[in-house]
């Protein structure tokens, strides 16, 4: 008989800090496909893997958080849930604070949210403001309303979502049997790099595995002070989910950078818009554009040479295409994609087509 996947905390309780207290609310997240990809492998070199967090229920990675997050603030008793977001954290704290019965208030900065994820905050039942400001206001913001009103944060300063976001890595190495080589990730606030690397370590420790991948992390141009070493005050750039100026795990990216040998680049929005096109038209998978910064991240490398033949990679690919759509109806020149019309004769269809009877 097949056998339902429980969610995260069910699944990995073991290596997580919960108890027969704590209430699990869970919407089935986790799971999601590692796909090889021989496109990619062929590009690069490499043995190419691609962890599609677009899979999760909401559509991106902060399920597996969130789920951990909720659950651990219905345990403390709280009644309301809050989060700063570019888009998929108030997506995802909408919906479990929906499934736990409580309420949620997420912060977006004014006319900086992707429809898709500000359509399925409101559907979820949010409270959602749009704060004159950038991402990093909104964080502000969040943290104090939760030092001085009784609400619970719940965006990645909280280590309960660091906690739930590591499973992907156990599961990489449930289906791998052992580490990657090297792992490639987009990093905005940089919780993800740093549950990654913390992932892996505690699996490592059980000895469920042997060694600990090279965290390759990448920012948008536009965004990225972890790169420049500064905080940018006015990011900009296409790939909203990693548009944040001043991430709140800073340090302990850079901690996790140095325990795994790795490293942190940056590309600008036509890089990752091609990257994007690459992903979807030779491996099938549709991701919004931040998360196709792993993929100009593993083709860049590769031509440098900087990662060996036969290497094991996984890229992390973190939301779904569906997500911000908008940007796959455009050419890389900015031009709006549009459909041809043909009229409805077979014979006027195949030589569209460029076929002969």
């Amino acid at each position: 008989m097949a056998k339902q996947w429980q969610g995260v905390i069910r699944e990995y309780a073991e290596y997580l800090d919960v108890s027969d207290a704590t209430p699990i609310v869970t919407l089935g997240e986790g799971g999601t496909p590692l796909i090889p990809s021989p496109s990619l492998s062929r590009r690069s070199g490499a043995d190419v893997y691609v962890k599609f967090e677009g899979m999760n229920p909401t559509g991106s990675f902060k399920d597996r958080g969130m789920t951990m997050a909720v659950s651990k603030a219905v345990e403390h008793g709280a009644k309301v849930v809050v989060c700063a977001s570019t888009g998929n954290t108030s997506a995802s704290a909408a919906a479990y604070a929906g499934y736990a019965g409580i309420k949620s208030a997420v912060l977006v900065p004014e006319g900086k949210i992707a429809m898709g994820k500000l359509s399925q905050a409101i559907i979820h039942g949010a409270e959602l403001l749009q704060v004159r400001g950038n991402f990093d206001d909104c964080l502000r913001i969040a943290r104090e309303l939760d030092e001085h009103y009784p609400v619970h944060l719940v965006n990645s300063v909280n280590n309960d979502r660091i906690e739930g976001q590591k499973t992907a890595s156990f599961e990489i190495i449930d289906v791998l049997g052992d580490a990657p080589d090297f792992h490639f990730i987009p990093v905005g606030n940089a919780g993800n790099y740093t549950a990654y690397t913390r992932g892996y370590r505690e699996y490592r420790e059980a000895g469920k595995s042997t060694k600990l991948p090279r965290m390759f992390g990448f920012q948008a141009s536009g965004s990225a002070p972890i790169v420049r070493g500064e905080i940018v005050t006015d990011p900009e750039t296409i790939a909203s989910a990693i548009r944040i100026g001043n991430p709140a795990s800073w340090r302990l990216a850079l901690e996790a950078r140095d325990e795994t040998d790795g490293f942190f680049g940056m590309f600008d929005d036509n890089e990752i818009l091609a990257a994007q096109r690459i992903l979807a038209a030779e491996t099938g998978v549709f991701v919004e554009p931040a998360s196709a910064i792993s993929v100009a991240g593993l083709l860049s490398e590769s031509a440098k040479g900087n990662i060996p033949a036969g290497s094991r990679c996984v890229l992390t690919v973190t939301g779904h295409g569906l997500k911000d759509p908008q940007w796959a109806l455009r050419d890389l020149n900015g031009n709006d994609v549009t459909p041809t019309v043909v009229d409805a004769d077979t014979a006027a269809v195949a030589e569209m087509l460029g076929m002969r009877a």
